[in-house]
């Protein structure tokens, strides 16, 4: 018998697979990122059962309560930080994830840049960029990306792409657009955009990852 994990992540895959057809993409060129934050051990394992690899947390203390277990379990399993990151925690956040979704800013591409170089580890990096303007929200300014991908590439991180989260509750393609715009302008292949009310939408605009936790998990608590 189907679990309901399994039956949410199959429903979630074939809607990748179906907006990732209509823009005449190839479905394997979009990574599903289960976001986890906030849900304990035992709502993320039947998931992993299910063959979900790839998830995503916000925070580094909490992903360090949670994950060593479960990697221990499921050695494969591949971890994205897609919350803010605070410079002081940057070594931290080096020796746990794969990949690092929050670089907005010089000070912590330098802190990052030695926490690489001290633990030879060197996760993936996305620089997210404040697409809506929003003082609310992390991210550099639009104006502020070319000199910030300057600083990451002169650092030698591995810069893959760029990541938003556009403003709740109006239309998202523009600002999707705009961010695949800017990738493309700056030669980087990877975006990550889209969450669980719009991931077919960023998928159709050109997606590599999408962020999905509640049309995955259900509504947290």
């Amino acid at each position: 018998m189907i679990g309901a994990a399994e039956e949410r992540l199959g429903e979630i895959r074939s809607r990748i697979d179906k907006a990732a057809r209509l823009a005449q993409r190839k479905p394997g060129e979009v990574t599903l990122i289960a976001v986890s934050k906030t849900h304990v051990p035992e709502a993320i394992r039947p998931l992993l059962v299910a063959g979900q690899r790839v998830f995503g947390e916000n925070r580094v203390q909490e992903a360090e309560a949670k994950w060593p277990a479960l990697k221990a379990e499921f050695p494969d399993a591949v971890l994205h930080l897609i919350g803010q990151l605070q410079s002081n925690k940057a070594e931290e956040a080096v020796d746990l994830f794969d990949a690092i979704h929050g670089v907005d800013r010089p000070s912590l591409v330098t802190a990052l840049s030695k926490a690489m170089e001290k633990s030879g580890r060197r996760p993936d990096c996305f620089l997210q960029v404040n697409i809506g303007d929003e003082p609310q929200k992390g991210g550099c300014a639009v104006a502020e990306l070319p000199a910030l991908i300057e600083a990451a590439r002169t650092a030698d991180l591995p810069v893959v792409g760029l990541m938003c989260i556009p403003p709740a509750d109006v239309e998202p393609a523009p600002y999707f657009a705009l961010l695949a715009e800017l990738a493309r302008r700056n030669a980087l292949a990877g975006l990550s955009m889209g969450m669980s009310g719009d991931f077919e939408t960023a998928v159709t605009i050109g997606a590599t990852h999408v962020r999905v936790g509640t049309a995955l998990f259900g509504a947290r608590a």
